[in-house]
């Protein structure tokens, strides 16, 4: 008996190699081994995955294409194992918009997320999405959202940003940027959302329970992802761990967003969260509170750390090119001068409007370089329902995940050419400099994501990023502290892991180069 089993054992351990034999050798991609899959590799490049995940594609493939690459996780290599990972242009494209409704978000993603977003517009599907997606395309559109917007951002910058950097410039105080970031744009998307204003951003950098507790949930909840379903799910129902922690925090969460829902329900205004009271759901009916509060939250997540990221990176990559600087400092005195006059003085009494905001082409180039080199969600997620091929030939089978590196692709020769490393801003620019222009090929951009989910706060994204970083830069140079070290953190935001710590040099500002000049150097 004992024989007759090993036996079995025998056959069946190398009838499994000999599988996995064969169906590694028709991988892409890392190295992968029985039962493990590519999960020690991931392991060890885990501190820096996104370069990681870029070597692996740029491995694929010569000068002329860009192909996709398999990583497999554990649990015997199941279909569900494989992580199909491109930056593709084309395989984009085909996620995001040819086959739009074979790559939702999916259940996995869902799941994890139910209990801090819901069903908001980020983390659901079908038409409960559809719904929530045409309700905000009618607010996001309308001219009051983007006059609220720049009231909270001028408001933000003038009586908080201010008056903190200029302490920090007069003591020499070296301050963290990063940190400042976020709690100006969570202050801002708070105000947008719910017309309340945190103020986590004042001289005091107070701890804010709602900014804290929905850091520490928004963290736990990532979690999820990194483990096998029933793992979390046995942590949830015995109370340990990150789910404690969640369980805590959502309980902040939610005493927060039912006092703003009640404030905005007795005394509605032109925030988000009022608009939204007014509308009604797929039934015919208005959203119900619990709905209600999940909606505002998703606005929270995805205007809060996307564009504090994006600027942290533009700071970050302004301060060691000197000549994007001084391109970005002479386009802002240029427009300044025509829209405020010739004293000097008054180009810095006030943030600017959206107006004049809209004027500056070199500056949006420059943040859209940076979202190129450093995009704010570096990699997103796609759940395969059918079997497809895409366009570059590869095979994924449904029930497996997909995923396109958006950070990849702005490291791909094959994509943008030799100098892709390089921080060009004159790459979004017309030949005359004058005008911002979108690739002709817009699924090699995808920041912002792309096809019927393409960012709705996308201008006002702009707009607001524009408007914090001319208010910086108009009146000091930033340099880094010495030692200090600028790095990713593993996050599905690309945070900054030890912030960024600068100090502050008052900038005086000189008249505009003439236009010929600066056509010249463009």
């Amino acid at each position: 008996m004992e024989t007759v089993l090993l036996f079995t054992i025998a056959v069946g351990t190398s009838a499994y190699l000999l599988w996995f034999y064969l169906l590694a050798r028709k991988l892409t991609g890392p190295k992968v081994w029985p039962i493990l899959g590519s999960l020690p590799l991931l392991f060890l490049n885990r501190r820096r995955i996104h370069d990681w995940i870029a070597g692996n594609l740029r491995s694929t493939g010569g000068a002329a294409t860009y192909q996709t690459s398999t990583i497999a996780i554990p649990f015997l290599a199941r279909k569900q194992g494989f992580y199909t990972v491109t930056c593709n242009p084309k395989n984009i494209e085909h996620i995001l918009r040819t086959r739009f409704d074979n790559y939702p978000k999916g259940p996995t993603w869902q799941t994890a997320f139910h209990d801090l977003l819901g069903q908001g517009i980020f983390n659901s599907d079908g038409e409960t999405w559809l719904i929530q997606r045409k309700t905000a395309a009618l607010e996001f559109t309308t001219r009051t959202l983007r006059q609220a917007m720049n009231r909270w951002v001028n408001r933000t910058i003038r009586t908080r940003l201010w008056v903190i950097l200029e302490k920090a410039s007069k003591e020499h105080i070296a301050v963290d940027l990063q940190d400042l970031l976020l709690r100006l744009t969570f202050d801002n998307i708070c105000g947008l959302t719910f017309g309340k204003d945190p103020e986590t951003l004042s001289p005091e950098l107070p701890e804010n329970p709602f900014a804290f507790a929905f850091d520490s949930a928004t963290e736990a909840t990532l979690q999820r992802l990194l483990y096998p379903g029933f793992l979390w799910r046995l942590k949830k129902v015995f109370g340990f761990g990150a789910e404690m922690r969640l369980k805590k925090s959502l309980q902040v969460v939610e005493t927060y967003m039912a006092d703003a829902l009640d404030a905005r329900k007795e005394t509605p205004s032109d925030d988000l969260l009022s608009r939204f009271i007014k509308r009604r759901d797929v039934d015919g009916n208005l959203f119900q509170n619990s709905v209600l509060k999940r909606i505002a939250l998703n606005f929270v997540l995805a205007g809060r750390d996307t564009s504090s990221v994006a600027l942290s990176w533009f700071f970050c990559l302004v301060m060691t090119n000197p000549r994007v600087e001084q391109k970005i400092i002479n386009e802002l005195s240029s427009v300044l001068q025509d829209t405020r006059g010739e004293d000097r003085e008054k180009w810095t009494e006030e943030p600017l409007v959206f107006d004049e905001a809209d004027r500056l082409v070199y500056l949006k180039a420059s943040l859209a370089e940076t979202l190129r080199l450093y995009p704010s969600v570096p990699e997103d997620f796609k759940y395969v329902v059918s079997d497809d091929v895409l366009p570059d030939g590869t095979r994924v089978p449904a029930g497996s995940t997909v995923t396109y590196s958006i950070y990849s692709m702005g490291r791909m020769k094959s994509i943008w050419g030799e100098d892709c490393m390089e921080f060009k801003p004159e790459r979004w620019l017309s030949t005359g400099g004058d005008r911002f222009e979108q690739p002709k090929d817009v699924y090699k951009f995808v920041a912002f994501n792309g096809g019927p989910r393409t960012c709705l706060g996308k201008d006002l994204a702009y707009l607001q990023m524009k408007s914090v970083a001319s208010a910086i830069l108009l009146r000091y140079r930033l340099s880094l502290v010495p030692g200090h070290r600028v790095e990713q953190k593993m996050s599905l935001t690309l945070f900054m892991k030890n912030g960024l710590k600068v100090y502050l040099t008052p900038r005086q500002l000189s008249a505009p180069p003439p236009a010929s000049m600066v056509a010249m150097s463009a």
